[in-house]
């Protein structure tokens, strides 16, 4: 029986990187999370023992120190993410492939007596800012998102109509709070990578429409609002090939008043955060190329 060396990659993660952009004021703060993968002629490092293609995972952590000073746009995670990821695979010679993942975390100028200060930011808690960009020789896929982006809606909700088994004990919902952490993140095609791409503004309408959607659409399920928000998505940005969620249903079950002598017309609520029921969809257009390398979180990768 021959054993035969799989799919292999290696790289450096949880990389922390601060940007402070200091030339002039207002001072701007980058703040990310950064990982670098790489894939290619590394079976001599698993198999004999030979690291002589091996780049130190070290170098690939000064790497992104490096680039955040000198060579990238950190301004946005896709820019910062492409040069990283381009870098590797055109100045690295065993580099087949390389997958640079970023998370960004969000920071508000703050604003004492209402005049923004120079210099000064809380960091502000939800949504975190993702991305997550791979570069072959041939290819480059770009793939936007975000996490932690918590929402809810007090009415317009329910949940009726379901198939009903003999192990059934769940009751109809015809008026229900209908809450959500979203993971979506999107694929982008038909963009001019090597020009002057406006990610910012790109992530902004993404982000917009989706939330238009979970506000706007009457649900009968987290699945109908999470189609519905997809849709959304595809209909206010061409650049979006296919859209990813996953999104635990946080349920909010109403609590018995009856024991203390209190009624609760469907006002007082306990927050159970497991176990939760997991929705996930793929909304993608019609003539949508296939996504190829294009990495998704683990989560959203089926």
């Amino acid at each position: 029986m021959g054993i035969t060396l799989g799919h292999h990659q290696y790289g450096k993660d949880e990389v922390r990187v601060v940007r402070i952009m200091r030339a002039d004021e207002p001072h701007e703060i980058h703040d990310y999370n950064v990982g670098i993968s790489l894939v290619g002629d590394f079976d001599a490092a698993h198999v004999d023992g030979d690291n002589r293609n091996v780049l130190p995972t070290d170098t690939s952590k000064n790497t992104t120190f490096a680039y955040a000073r000198r060579d990238a746009d950190v301004t946005t995670p896709e820019a910062y993410g492409l040069a990283l990821a381009r870098h590797m695979v055109a100045d690295v010679d065993p580099v087949e492939r390389a997958r640079v993942t970023l998370d960004a975390y969000p920071w508000t100028r703050l604003a004492p007596d209402g005049t923004p200060h120079p210099y000064a930011f809380v960091r502000t808690g939800g949504m975190v800012r993702t991305a997550c960009v791979t570069v072959d020789a041939a290819d480059t896929w770009v793939v936007s998102g975000l996490k932690d982006m918590t929402v809810l809606k007090t009415t317009d909700s329910e949940f009726e109509d379901f198939l009903v088994d003999d192990l059934t004990s769940l009751q109809p919902a015809r008026d229900r709070i209908l809450a959500t952490t979203v993971t979506a993140q999107w694929l982008h095609d038909d963009i001019d990578l090597d020009g002057d791409v406006d990610w910012d503004t790109s992530f902004d309408t993404v982000r917009t429409a989706m939330l238009d959607a979970f506000a706007g659409t009457y649900s009968h399920s987290l699945q109908q609002s999470v189609y519905a928000m997809g849709e959304a998505v595809l209909d206010a940005a061409p650049t979006v090939a296919e859209i990813r969620f996953s999104c635990p249903n946080s349920h909010h079950f109403l609590y018995d008043l009856g024991e203390v002598g209190l009624d609760n017309p469907n006002e007082v609520f306990h927050a159970d955060d497991r176990p939760y029921g997991l929705i996930e969809a793929t909304i993608r257009r019609d003539d949508a190329p296939d996504p190829g390398a294009a990495a998704y979180d683990p989560g959203l990768a089926w």
